[in-house]
């Protein structure tokens, strides 16, 4: 028996609710699991309170959340994610120019020792 993390399970789960147009048996097909197994799921989802049980999905998609954020708590999180993006933005340069510097150092070493 396979374990699957729960973030696997929470993905698969939001894809399914994603795309009103995808069945169970095509999302457990593309994600490589049983059908059953994403059903369980997505009913385990539901009784936690990731859906209203007896819903259908496209009345859990087209309803709107029990909590809605008030405005300063939604620009809260939007300054928090700008700052996440920013600064994987200025890792990412910092990454990219040490792969372009160790490229370089390959390519120099290689080419000192060919005989």
């Amino acid at each position: 028996m396979k374990v699957y993390s729960p973030e696997f399970k929470a993905d698969a789960v939001a894809l399914f609710h994603s795309d009103p147009d995808l069945t169970i048996a095509q999302t457990a097909r593309d994600l490589g699991i049983n059908a059953e197994t994403l059903r369980n799921w997505i009913r385990a989802d539901r009784v936690r309170g990731g859906s209203t049980t007896g819903m259908t999905r496209k009345n859990v998609t087209s309803t709107t959340p029990a909590s809605e954020a008030t405005r300063e708590e939604l620009e809260a999180r939007l300054q928090a994610l700008e700052a996440e993006l920013k600064a994987a933005r200025k890792e990412n340069a910092t990454l990219a120019t040490e792969r372009d510097i160790l490229r370089k150092a390959t390519k120099f070493f290689a080419s000192e020792m060919t005989w």
